[in-house]
């Protein structure tokens, strides 16, 4: 292929073609917590008023528990993707990137995991 060169060594190999993937993953997120927001946003205006009790009766009905759901799962997919990224660019020890790629999975996951339990916990009318 080559003669021990950099550009030799990299010559023919191609992309890796998971990039626009990811690209697109993220804009998709973008989106979809742009037009969450903005449904939640809207819903709050037309509340009464944002006491405890007039949101949690609020967040109990399926439509906006869902709408919230979707937001929480969007959220923490979204922020995953992004520092995914910088973790990629700025972790140059292999061990490193592991541990802080582990890590970022597991507290992105871990922050779904409680915002859906307690959306669950509400929609099903536990105290």
């Amino acid at each position: 292929m080559g003669n021990g060169t950099s550009i030799g060594r990299v010559r023919a190999l191609g992309s890796a073609h998971s990039g626009t993937h990811h690209w697109l993953l993220q804009r998709f997120t973008a989106i979809g917590n742009l037009i969450l927001l903005t449904y939640l946003i809207g819903s709050f205006l037309l509340l009464p008023n944002l006491s405890y009790m007039v949101v949690h009766h609020w967040i109990a009905q399926p439509v906006p528990a869902t709408a919230v759901a979707l937001l929480v799962i969007s959220t923490f997919w979204h922020a995953r993707l992004g520092l995914q990224v910088v973790v990629e660019d700025y972790v140059h020890d292999h061990a490193n990137k592991f541990a802080a790629l582990a890590a970022l999975n597991l507290a992105a996951f871990a922050g779904t995991a409680f915002g859906l339990f307690s959306i669950v916990r509400i929609a099903l009318g536990a105290a």
